[in-house]
């Protein structure tokens, strides 16, 4: 990963990081601490603003991605009570071939051995869903599985 950092005379300070599929994201730092966050699809593209940061803000927000507030782990050495399975939280999007769908119909469990255990829709969280429940976009869907199967999920999910 490349890091472009530029001075901007009578501004500050500006950061480039080339991410994923060509996209860079923009950081202008500011003399008085204040940090602009931009997202740019190419090299030659233009910025499109994400965040404009107080000093404050902009201290914390690095904090937090420094790790200072939660310290992330190595997920392939977790150990949890569940063994090799792990909970998943998945968004149903509008798209998505599970929308509109009961889970019967949908064959989750026997086409990926993920479980669905429960349903956040809205303000309400339907727990255990039975084989009727119906799927509808916006729905958060809480499962259960390997990762291995909540990587055949993912699949399964996608349009």
């Amino acid at each position: 990963m490349s890091i472009f950092e530029t001075d901007i005379p009578g501004v500050g300070r500006r950061f480039e990081m080339e991410l994923t599929g060509g996209t860079r994201l923009v950081t202008v730092v500011h003399h008085d601490g204040r940090c602009e966050l931009f997202r740019r699809d190419g090299e030659d593209a233009d910025g499109e603003k994400i965040l404009d940061l107080s000093g404050d803000q902009a201290n914390k927000l690095g904090s937090i991605l420094e790790g200072a507030y939660f310290e992330s782990v190595d997920v392939d050495e977790l150990t949890v009570p569940l063994g090799d399975a792990i909970l998943e939280w998945v968004e149903v999007t509008p798209d998505s071939p599970l929308a509109d769908e009961a889970l019967t119909d949908t064959d989750i469990r026997a086409e990926t051995g993920v479980s669905v255990i429960a349903v956040q829709r809205d303000d309400e969280t339907i727990p255990n869903p039975g084989p009727d429940f119906v799927i509808r976009p916006g729905d958060l869907l809480v499962t259960v599985g390997t990762r291995e199967e909540h990587a055949a999920f993912a699949d399964h999910v996608e349009p």
